[in-house]
């Protein structure tokens, strides 16, 4: 499924990535940014499981500010299993 968020705090504007049944995150891109290093932690997070990625940049800031583009991924891919867990429960309710 696709996600796009909003992001704070921070250079880019937004992220959007997919995340696959089992987890896996894929094809992470952002806005605005450091465009380089953020075509990087796309590719770094290409194939893993969004729970690790999540637990790996999480709290990672970036100069002064109390936040990263990568910490606000790590928020990202957190509301998004949050999002996906609440779909599953509803489904199981209807």
């Amino acid at each position: 499924m696709q996600y796009t968020y909003k992001l704070k705090g921070v250079c880019a504007s937004q992220v959007s990535f997919e995340m696959e049944e089992d987890g896996t995150i894929k094809d992470v891109q952002f806005t605005g940014g450091c465009n380089g290093n953020l075509k990087a932690v796309g590719k770094l997070t290409q194939g893993m499981d969004a729970r690790k990625v999540a637990d790996i940049l999480a709290g990672n800031t970036c100069g002064h500010k109390q936040t990263s583009c990568a910490d606000q991924l790590a928020r990202a891919i957190r509301a998004a299993l949050t999002e996906k867990q609440s779909n599953l429960q509803e489904d199981s309710v209807s």
